[in-house]
């Protein structure tokens, strides 16, 4: 049974005090500041801030199957949202996060000042177009409407895939760094920006919309066999990584969690799992 802790955005108020740790102290509370990097307590668990699915779930896989032997101690708090993970990361509430590719976390640092940096690149999670109302690319027509995530770097992840498709055309160079002001021909779209973890529950309200692999999988989605169109797989950029904040890669439970997830064990589990949906990003495929 799953004793994982949810936050949502709504409690961002109040995280820093729901999500306190023993460990974790705070800076009117020297004495109780946790160490990091190589001084950090290794008899205490690796705190591990995770979006649900399907980095906490391989996360928990880890703990149950694999952790005990390498004499790790795991704890998984998931997260519904991509802004707290590395908010509590810099913090020190968490001592490492598995949620986001580089993109997301070079624009999220430069933005918010935070010094989070990768770790281990663990696998992709292809973003895709669906829809509930057309069945497939050519029935998407002008004065349909398109949902797309807000956020800086999916949104011009989710540009690329229309313009790849045909749906949009898009200025030149712009690359995932897209917007919508960057459309130089919209074919009659009409577009809708939602916070990524909403997309899929607007299915029912647009005509299609692109959503990221993991809210994909949690919506009950098979990117695989549902999606109109899907990122290829072959130099895709955006692997889902652990990170940590700069100073804590030589913490050597960091250090023995990279190795697990770099496992044939943890492949074998993700093709196993998700079929495709979501591809290890280290190794050759595992063998059954």
């Amino acid at each position: 049974m799953r004793k994982n802790i949810k936050l949502t955005a709504a409690a961002a108020a109040t995280a820093a005090l729901a999500l306190g740790l023993g460990a974790c102290g705070t800076d009117s509370d020297p004495a109780s500041k946790k160490e990091s990097g190589a001084n950090a307590d290794t008899s205490k668990a690796l705190v591990v801030a995770a979006s649900p699915t399907p980095h906490a779930d391989i996360l928990n896989y880890v703990k149950k199957n694999l952790a005990d032997q390498a004499g790790l101690k795991l704890e998984v708090k998931e997260f519904t949202d991509y802004v707290l993970p590395n908010t509590a990361t810099e913090n020190g509430q968490v001592d490492a996060n598995f949620f986001q590719h580089r993109p997301y976390l070079d624009d999220f640092n430069e933005k918010n000042g935070t010094h989070i940096v990768p770790v281990v690149d663990v696998h992709l999670e292809p973003l895709g177009l669906y829809s509930k109302k057309v069945k497939a690319l050519e029935d998407i027509k002008a004065g349909q409407t398109v949902a797309v995530p807000n956020d800086t770097t999916n949104e011009g992840r989710a540009l690329q895939l229309l313009a790849e498709n045909g749906l949009i055309t898009l200025k030149d160079g712009v690359g995932t760094n897209a917007r919508l002001s960057d459309i130089t021909d919209k074919k009659g779209l009409k577009f809708k920006e939602l916070e990524a973890a909403t997309v899929p529950r607007a299915l029912n309200d647009v005509d299609a919309a692109v959503i990221n692999g993991n809210y994909a999988i949690e919506a009950d989605l098979k990117p695989g066999q549902d999606s109109l169109a899907l990122e290829k797989a072959e130099g895709n950029p955006y692997a889902n990584f652990l990170a940590v904040k700069e100073g804590d890669e030589k913490d050597a439970r960091v250090r023995k969690l990279v190795k697990i997830l770099n496992s044939d064990e943890v492949k074998k589990y993700i093709e196993d799992t998700y079929q495709g949906s979501v591809i290890p990003a280290f190794g050759a495929p595992a063998t059954s």
